[in-house]
């Protein structure tokens, strides 16, 4: 009887979990586009111009995410990483593809010295003997982030706690921003 019990307190629980999630179809992953004009319910993209400047996009882009709360491992308006962040904005404002993690993005494009980053450019910083974190370079030593205590934000590197963690600059982009 016991076993029966727990059988269906089991059952009970898988349903109540899986009827939380949802699955995305091909429509509403490519619903990241940025050009992708709609409602948006499945988007994370915001609704860029085509004609839009990369720097006017990007804040766009900003605005639309502003505040929304850190969650390690999350990708959606309830909550999001740096990481899910930064790869968003990268596929949304510039169609340009990211790895989904910070140790995979930070193996990809060009280093660059911190004194000649540029707009767009992601920056990495290392929190932790095996942490790490990264934000999108906007210009006049500041970035845009997911930031563990404030959600995502715009933060200065003169701030001594980030400028302390800079570890690298990575170029993604050509320079026609």
């Amino acid at each position: 009887m016991r076993d029966i019990i727990t059988l269906k307190a089991i059952s009970v629980a898988t349903l109540i979990l899986t009827g939380c999630e949802s699955s995305q179809t091909a429509e509403s992953l490519n619903a990241t586009n940025a050009y992708y004009k709609t409602e948006r319910p499945n988007s994370l993209a915001p609704n860029v111009q085509a004609d839009e400047p990369f720097s006017d996009a990007l804040v766009t882009y900003f605005e639309e995410w502003k505040g929304t709360p850190y969650r390690w491992g999350g990708a959606s308006k309830k909550g999001i990483d740096c990481s899910a962040f930064t790869q968003q904005a990268y596929q949304a404002v510039f169609q340009h593809p990211l790895p989904r993690t910070t140790r995979q993005q930070v193996t990809r494009g060009k280093e660059t010295p911190l004194h000649a980053a540029n707009f767009g450019d992601l920056v990495f910083f290392k929190t932790g003997s095996r942490r790490y974190h990264v934000g999108i370079y906007i210009g006049d030593k500041q970035f845009m982030h997911a930031s563990s205590s404030k959600g995502v934000i715009i933060s200065t590197l003169d701030n001594p706690y980030w400028s302390a963690r800079v570890w690298q600059v990575r170029s993604y982009l050509p320079d026609q921003r």
